[in-house]
């Protein structure tokens, strides 16, 4: 899973659109489909591919150390071009094109060559190949980048950064979600590269160039940490980082990589994310809100003379991502969780959380409304009403002022004032746009998520970022509990952690739920029950969490039994039978007693019963008895588990009645 996703993300650090079985395959330009687009979907791939580090280390450890200096790694040749920075700046909303040449030439290739076709060659004409240091550096160096200090990673690649209910953002919208997860990934790096810290990688010239500037520029930058920063400051390092950058894919895309490599050291990577880090805590202490809570996404304002920050309304999904960031330690997790609680996010009716606030949006007469004294200080908006000249404006019979009705946004007042037979002086040029701005706030238009009212719309719940929250605030107590944190505000997170999950639909009746609770569903609007059936990405995180509650865990390539959020009243009041499935899909039954629990893992039968003290019993299919003390297995039997390789035929793990909630 972790080559198939890295490789599948370009030299310039981003995912295509699909992973398919023929390889993966990327958006393209179709004049005759009017919703055909382009752009990288930039969400979820930082926490995705971190999530399938973090799990091969626990089940492998020190594998993907190996991989550090293995080339078995490739670029997928997406044929866009990112535009120069200078570019990007003039319009951040159109940043890509689309190279038709070079997609024509990749699919030759694929029709050649197989997927093998559509990845990235040397000039000579063979797969281009690098090892896991480069790729992860790529994906990294081409978010931080983009890195707005105290606002975020800059959405400026067409498409958004989790998905379309947020995607008018792109261009001016910053994303501290983003950032949240760039901090966790940042810290695992730092963990990995501290067993190896004489180590040395080689990594592609180009990027090593790229990888020196930008760390640099964090260094040269850091004294900006101990000061206020300005918007002139901002822009100086934003300028410089994009244009790193921009010198990096400009090379790439004239001339390819020169196949040439040089050495980094663990010791400068661990150096580079020890100064990434100081600006990502920065920025993120900053994004506190006076509510307690987080800003997931804030908007950048860029001028010749600095780069302005402005903050959004509240959202679910950043604080899903702080808390998941390993920024806050256990009392700062629940101050954001009791924010959360009090905060307009919070829907009773469903005892959970919307994505966004509710809003009371204007009426149809309420919208294109120019402010009177906007209208009254702009000569031009005064002679074309005296013209009855409507092209740009027109003022009604009630003596309000509105602008064409036509108008998408200002490119076409843009073109409709340079079509007028008079020429505006700057200052009144400056005012039409100001007054056409404060009509309608394009710069704050986030897309569906602010207009529509199913779909992940207004007032609606989303139930993955719902269990994605309840799985955030598992972490939080887990690591909490692994650090002997405050027991007190640990039982409060666990209290916390109980209500999201009885919010969930599977824990409904089918009057609240609104469908049958245990079909999968997307959302949940306000007006009406669940909607949208299909399977979404909610299973994943519900999957992990409920292994978790179970206590199973792997760290060091050892299987834990360690429950810290099993309740007893889950145990067998009775003696019961259980049918279960083997690995070869064979059913099986087991007799239970009272005061027990059972489930599988890995195809293993496992039995939870209560006890004086905490030891694991293994029998074989070989009739042969193995017993552990303690919560862990040792490496070779959990590797056996690991490997449903059929030669456990039953683990049964004794706990101590006191180690369960009530």
């Amino acid at each position: 899973m972790l080559h198939k996703f890295l490789n599948a993300s370009t030299f310039d650090g981003y995912n295509p659109y699909r992973v398919t079985k023929d390889g993966f395959d990327w958006e393209t330009i179709e004049p005759d489909d009017p919703w055909s687009y382009i752009g990288y979907w930039g969400d979820h791939q930082i926490i995705y591919l971190l999530k399938f580090l973090e799990f091969i280390n626990k089940f492998s450890p020190n594998k993907l150390q190996s991989y550090f200096d293995k080339d078995w790694f490739v670029y997928a040749a997406v044929p866009y071009i990112i535009k120069p920075y200078n570019e990007i700046v003039k319009n951040p909303k159109d940043t890509i094109i689309f190279d038709r040449k070079w997609d024509e030439k990749v699919r030759e290739n694929m029709a050649a060559h197989g997927s093998d076709g559509a990845l990235l060659q040397t000039t000579n004409g063979g797969i281009y190949h690098v090892n896991l240091i480069e790729k992860l550096l790529a994906t990294l160096l081409s978010k931080l980048s983009n890195f707005i200090p105290q606002g975020g990673i800059w959405l400026n690649t067409q498409r958004p950064e989790w998905n379309d209910a947020n995607n008018a953002l792109v261009g001016n919208g910053v994303s501290m979600v983003t950032l949240y997860y760039i901090r966790r990934f940042l810290v695992f790096f730092d963990q990995t590269l501290q067993k190896i810290s004489e180590s040395e990688f080689l990594i592609s010239s180009e990027l090593h160039q790229l990888f020196d500037n930008i760390n640099s520029i964090f260094e040269a930058n850091r004294t900006l940490l101990q000061v206020t920063i300005t918007d002139s400051d901002r822009k100086i390092m934003v300028d410089e980082l994009g244009k790193a950058a921009s010198d990096y894919r400009t090379q790439i895309y004239k001339v390819g990589f020169e196949d040439k490599k040089t050495d980094v050291s663990a010791l400068q990577l661990r150096q580079f994310i020890d100064s990434s880090l100081a600006f990502i805590d920065h920025s993120i202490e900053h994004n506190q809100r006076q509510d307690g809570m987080y800003h997931s996404y804030n908007i950048m304002t860029y001028t010749e003379t600095g780069i302005g920050i402005s903050y959004l309304d509240e959202m679910l999904e950043g604080q899903v991502a702080v808390l998941s960031s390993g920024y806050l330690n256990e009392t700062q997790a629940l101050e954001v969780l009791d924010a959360m609680k009090k905060s307009a996010l919070f829907r009773p009716d469903q005892y959970s959380y919307i994505l966004y606030p509710n809003k009371n949006l204007p009426g149809f007469l309420s919208k294109n409304t120019i402010p009177e004294h906007y209208a009254s200080a702009s000569k031009s908006i005064q002679q074309w009403v005296k013209e009855h000249n409507t092209s740009i404006v027109e003022k009604d019979v009630a003596g309000q002022y509105h602008f064409n009705g036509n108008f998408k946004n200002a490119n076409d007042l843009r073109v409709a004032l340079k079509k007028q037979a008079f020429d505006l002086d700057e200052s009144e040029e400056k005012l039409l746009f100001e007054a056409f701005e404060a009509v309608f706030n394009h710069k704050t238009f986030t897309g569906r998520s602010g207009t529509f009212f199913g779909y992940e719309g207004l007032g609606s719940i989303y139930w993955h970022m719902v269990s994605k929250l309840l799985l955030a605030v598992q972490e939080c107590i887990v690591q909490a509990v692994e650090k002997h944190g405050d027991r007190q505000v640990i039982n409060r997170l666990i209290d916390h952690y109980f209500e999201i999950k009885a919010g969930i639909g599977v824990h409904k009746s089918p009057e609240l739920y609104g469908a049958f609770p245990t079909d999968p569903y997307s959302h949940t609007p306000q007006h009406r029950g669940a909607q949208q059936p299909g399977m979404t990405g909610q299973v994943k995180e519900d999957v992990i969490s409920r292994l978790t509650e179970l206590g199973v865990s792997i760290k060091d390539g050892k299987l834990r039994f360690e429950p810290i959020l099993l309740r007893k009243a889950e145990f067998l009041m009775h003696p019961a039978e259980v049918t279960y499935y083997s690995k070869d899909a064979e059913p099986s039954s087991l007799a239970l007693q009272a005061n027990q629990l059972f489930f599988t893992y890995c195809h293993v039968p496992i039995i939870y019963q209560l006890g004086d003290s905490t030891d694991i019993r293994i029998e074989t299919i070989e009739q042969e008895t193995l017993h552990f003390e303690g919560n862990t297995l040792d490496e070779q039997w959990s590797k056996t588990v690991f490997e449903r390789n059929g030669k456990i035929k039953l683990i049964t793990v004794t706990l101590p009645d006191g180690q369960l909630l009530t």
